[in-house]
């Protein structure tokens, strides 16, 4: 079964709070076009790495609770149904944690 078929028949499990992630985004994208404008205005150096050290960190608040919602919803989902599933969902989940911790 393809991923698109799967995801189809199950709701992910952040869409309780879809509109909470979709703001928490839109202020770290906002974070960005304000770092733009701080390298382009030449503001000093540590201010610019103080703002990177903040969207950095709402990023990684943000993955951390898609991650979150991945495991209780999706892997235990899974790994209820037993099977090739679980497998693939367990594996999933252990790369995406490595994935955030070396980043």
């Amino acid at each position: 079964m393809s991923e698109a078929a799967r995801d189809a028949r199950h709701e992910h499990g952040y869409i309780h709070d879809k509109d909470g992630y979709l703001r928490r985004l839109r202020r770290i994208e906002g974070q960005a076009r304000g770092l733009q404008r701080m390298v382009e205005e030449e503001q000093y150096c540590i201010d610019i790495l103080t703002q990177v050290s903040a969207m950095t960190k709402a990023l990684q608040s943000v993955a951390l609770g898609l991650l979150d919602e991945h495991l209780s919803h999706c892997v235990v989902d899974a790994a209820k149904a037993g099977g090739p599933e679980a497998e693939h969902k367990i594996k999933e989940a252990s790369d995406a944690i490595g994935r955030l911790v070396r980043s």
